[in-house]
């Protein structure tokens, strides 16, 4: 027999061009657990799924706008700061009396540290290969753990929070786009007299200014869409971060000062 004969060369190497079936992709079914490929079956699902959460998460984007709020305002004393919700069990934790003050330390590095330590050790702890969560009582025990303190904190921290005042606080306004409202102020009104050099309301001036603009986080008169036995409430009572019982007036001077505020509205 010819040297070589029925078969092909590459180059300089003699190996057979033996033309081999498609390749199949193993049969996992002899392994527990395992009844498909990695690639692409097993990821391909993971990406449906990734792909489904992603536009739910757009959908909530585009119809829950972000809370947006007008300029800080640093001389503010009555804004409640608050961090984003995922969050609010950290914020938590430092108001226990072991975790903050000179604590401090504890509450904001030591705890949270050692908690998700003991999340990142799990894989090195628990090796067992059983996947029924009675089989391992560490890792499980370890995450419920976890889980249920992230509950109950960030419930705790809201209970104790007054979310309507949240809610209400650092609301855009017009002021803070500057659309001031085209109106007259007569200066010689008697109820402008009282809201400027009367000692009976000497506060108004220095929290709403000469113009009624508002001074800092303080909110503009000019617009307002009380009536005058609102503005009155609010004078007596007060509203957000202005007390009750300023005004030492006469009850004819509080009339004449409310129904000259509520009359500070633009003509439509």
């Amino acid at each position: 027999m010819h040297r070589g004969k029925g078969m092909k060369f590459v180059g300089d190497s003699r190996v057979s061009a033996i033309k081999k079936s498609h390749i199949k992709p193993k049969d996992y079914s002899e392994f527990p657990g395992r009844t498909e490929a990695f690639w692409p079956d097993f990821l391909l699902k993971e990406w449906m799924v990734g792909a489904v959460f992603l536009i739910g998460f757009l959908i909530l984007t585009v119809a829950h706008p972000s809370p947006l709020q007008g300029p800080a305002d640093p001389t503010d004393a009555s804004y409640i700061a608050l961090p984003d919700w995922y969050f609010l069990f950290m914020y938590q934790l430092l108001k226990y009396p072991f975790a903050s003050g000179t604590y401090n330390v504890i509450g904001a590095i030591v705890l949270p540290g050692l908690a998700f330590t003991a999340l990142l050790l799990i894989p090195f702890i628990d090796t067992t290969p059983e996947r029924r969560p009675s089989k391992r009582p560490v890792a499980i025990s370890i995450m419920l753990l976890t889980f249920f303190a992230m509950i109950y904190l960030t419930w705790e921290s809201g209970q104790a929070v007054d979310w309507d005042k949240v809610n209400a606080q650092g609301e855009i306004t017009p002021k803070d786009l500057g659309l001031i409202p085209d109106i007259e102020i007569d200066e010689t009104s008697e109820g402008y007299v009282i809201y400027s050099s009367s000692p009976a309301a000497a506060s108004c001036i220095g929290c709403h200014a000469n113009d009624l603009t508002g001074v800092g986080s303080n909110p503009m008169l000019l617009g307002n869409e009380l009536t005058a036995e609102e503005v009155k409430e609010v004078i007596v009572n007060g509203r957000g971060g202005m007390t009750g019982g300023q005004f030492k007036g006469t009850e004819e001077e509080l009339n004449t000062l409310a129904e000259w505020i509520a009359s500070l509205k633009e003509e439509k």
